[in-house]
Formats: structure tokens, C-alpha cells, sequence
């Protein structure tokens, strides 16, 4: 499965997150520790992040190549800075291909989204219902072929249609799920970090197994800030498991809640 990152703090550069840690986003991509299918993250990664100093729509860099094999990431990674930041490496599932649409951040207007898990026989289950629920926008919005950027575009479109808040899209999207996944009888696996620049918002949640792992930390090494990921990234007791089926909202100002789904 998939390795997934999310930082909302001070500005900061990227390669503070994606190099300098000793169990960085690279390593993970072809070392990770607490992977439940797969060995490696091999087939692409992504990053996506805002402006620093203008509120604009975000900014996304992916690539098909492994993490490790872009030469062009170490330098980039130093030169940009970001106060909100997403990252992703991805582990194809069987049969999806390695294509940028593929890869993730998505993005919508405003919201940068990831996804680590899975919709069981999702062509032969879920794909029509999901699709038949989104609005043209969202519909239309869709570039790829991978059942985690269905599922951002329900989010999107939950966020479209009801005017909710991103913390409300992303529980009615997952309450959703849950009642699909009952109905057709199939597993999800629904690890999600959402932004629209100003808060973080994480889901760790599956039905009916345990959901992948999800961590968060805050304010240890880097003050003032939240960090979430699938593992934690250096040594430090401060990291917190997130509770199975949960639900974390950082907000800018660096309030943090967590509540049950």
C-alpha cells in the first residue's frame, strides 16, 4: 500500500520532510516498515503544497518514476517552501496503470487530496454507483482510472453539492462508503489526507478489516506544527497512533481535534 504524508505549520522546506528524516518518505518508498500488502512504493509519487505567501490554488508535482530515481527532487525540494504540504508514494495496484493521472496528489480548486488503500473489485462493485452519484464537475473532473481518485472526486462532490465543511465532506463520504460496502459486500480501506491550505484533515478508517497504519505528531522536532504519516518519520514518543475508524482536523491556527466515526 501506499505511504502518505501531510505537515501544516510554520514554512518550511519540502526537503525537510522528504529527505532529512531518518525514516523519510524516500526511505519508506522502498523500505517501509508497516506495510500490509506490498513490499515496495515504487510506481510514482507525488507532492503538493501552497503558496508560502499569496492564498492561491496549490501547486502538484508528480512523476511515474520511483521517488529515489528523480534527480531533479533534491534540488526542488530545497527551493521550495511551504507552510501546508501533501506527499504521496504510490504502490500500484495490479492491473492500474503507471501513468501521471494516476499519481497522486489530486486536486480540486482549492483541495489537495491523498488516498492509502483500496476498494475491493472496485470496477465490479462500487465504480458505477460512485460515478452515478457525482454531480458533471466532479464526473468530468476525473483524469485517471484508480479507485482512490473516485473516491477524492466523492469528497469533492460532497463538498460541492451540500456546501459542507472539509471535515463533514470527508465523514458523510465515508459514512457513504460504509453503506456501500455493506450493501455489495466488499472491503475499504479509506486512509485519506485532505487540505484546502488553511487545515489538515485525516481519516483512518475500514470496513469491515483494520484500516492502514496512520500516525500524528505534534510540535516535536518542528514547533508550532502537525504532522500526519502513514510512518513516523524519526524517533520520537510523541508520535500518536491514530485510533481505528477516527478522525483527525488540524486547523490553522493548530487546534487539533480527533473524534470517532
Amino acid at each position: 500500500m501506499c505511504r502518505l504524508l501531510g505537515y501544516l505549520g510554520p514554512s518550511i522546506q519540502l526537503d525537510s520532510l522528504l529527505i532529512q528524516p531518518e525514516h523519510s518518505l524516500i526511505e519508506q518508498s522502498y523500505q517501509p516498515r508497516e506495510m500490509t500488502s506490498g513490499l515496495l512504493n515504487a510506481d510514482g509519487f507525488g507532492l503538493g503544497w501552497y503558496h508560502s505567501q499569496q492564498d492561491s490554488d496549490p501547486f502538484v508535482y508528480r512523476n511515474t518514476l520511483p521517488i529515489w530515481s528523480d534527480i531533479n527532487l533534491p534540488s526542488l525540494s530545497r527551493y521550495i517552501e511551504s507552510s501546508c504540504i501533501l506527499a504521496y508514494v504510490r504502490s500500484a495496484t495490479i492491473g492500474q496503470a503507471v501513468q501521471l493521472s494516476n499519481c497522486q496528489p489530486f486536486q480540486f480548486g482549492r483541495i489537495l487530496g491523498v488516498h492509502n488503500g483500496y476498494i475491493e473489485n472496485f470496477r465490479q462493485t462500487l465504480y458505477r454507483p460512485l460515478r452515478e452519484r457525482l454531480n458533471d464537475v466532479c464526473y468530468q473532473a476525473i483524469e485517471g482510472t484508480t479507485d482512490s481518485e473516485h473516491i477524492f472526486a466523492l469528497v469533492c462532490n460532497e463538498l460541492q453539492t451540500t456546501e459542507m465543511t472539509l471535515e463533514k465532506a470527508l465523514s458523510q463520504t465515508l459514512h457513504t462508503f460504509t453503506q456501500w460496502a455493506e450493501a455489495y459486500q466488499v472491503k475499504v480501506g479509506l486512509n485519506l489526507i485532505l487540505s484546502d491550505g488553511h487545515s489538515l484533515v485525516a481519516s483512518r478508517f475500514a470496513y469491515p478489516a483494520e484500516p492502514p497504519s496512520l500516525y500524528w505528531l505534534e510540535d516535536d522536532p518542528v514547533a508550532q506544527s502537525v504532522i500526519v504519516a502513514s510512518e513516523p518519520l524519526f524517533k520520537s514518543d510523541r508520535w500518536i497512533s491514530f485510533s481505528t475508524n477516527s478522525i483527525l482536523v488540524a486547523k490553522g491556527n493548530l487546534e487539533i481535534h480527533t473524534y470517532p466515526l
